[in-house]
């Protein structure tokens, strides 16, 4: 039985170090490698097998040159108004979140996931609200945070999002829904392809609702007080 139980323990440390040394040499490569492929772009085409559609996804990495300035001020202003601040995790927005969520019980809950969280979770996790998905988001967005620049980290995050049915990064949503490259974006484009984010596949930045260009005339407001606070960063 002694026996027994030291084999599994060695395995156990085995496993674990395993799990973090792989995780790691992961979060290392992806610091230089474009990231082509993410879980959920699998998980969308299952779907679409499952449920009989024709597979569709259309995603083309692209360098941050390659986008508009303007769509990195427009999901900060939208999505992280503290993403240059932060290193991953929002507290006073967490802290907020927590207070208006006990006031409005049984409505829709208010999320603070910081850019850097829905990166870590676009580019190693799957979908999901349990507490065991949000500890390895929480996990990878520390590795991120610590190995990769806030640059690096806009770049990826704005060429795996989702935004829309099977588009994904920002690339793709120009050429399907804006007939141009990213480089070409708009200033009030990039304000409503932000706006859909919080549900790209029910909000269509193609073909907006009343509520999606209230919420773009408001991020482009906001645009500009994002856009002067990173101008006095960079001034000062």
């Amino acid at each position: 039985m002694f026996i027994v139980l030291k084999r599994i323990k060695v395995i156990l440390k085995w496993m674990v170090g395993a799990f973090f040394a792989s995780t790691i040499l992961a979060v290392v490569a992806f610091r230089f490698i474009p990231v082509y492929f993410t879980p959920l772009m699998f998980i969308r085409v299952a779907e679409q097998i499952t449920d009989g559609r024709d597979i569709r996804m259309r995603h083309r990495w692209v360098p941050l040159s390659d986008i508009s300035p303007e769509l990195p001020l427009a999901v900060i202003a939208s999505e992280d108004s503290r993403f240059m601040e932060h290193h991953g995790f929002d507290f006073r927005a967490i802290e907020k979140a927590v207070e208006k969520n006990n006031k409005n019980k049984g409505k829709r809950k208010l999320g603070a996931s910081t850019i850097s969280q829905q990166t870590a979770k676009n580019v190693f996790l799957w979908p999901g609200r349990t507490w065991v998905r949000k500890g390895f988001e929480a996990y990878f967005t520390v590795l991120i945070e610590l190995m990769w620049s806030k640059e690096r980290i806009m770049e990826v995050y704005l060429n795996s999002i989702e935004m829309g049915e099977g588009i994904y990064g920002a690339d793709a949503v120009a050429e399907w829904h804006f007939k141009c490259r990213a480089k070409d974006l708009s200033s009030s484009e990039c304000a409503l392809i932000a706006a859909t984010l919080p549900n790209p596949r029910k909000f269509d930045s193609s073909n907006p609702s009343k509520y999606i260009r209230k919420r773009q005339r408001k991020i482009e407001r906001e645009m500009r007080f994002v856009r002067k606070a990173l101008n006095d960063k960079e001034n000062k």
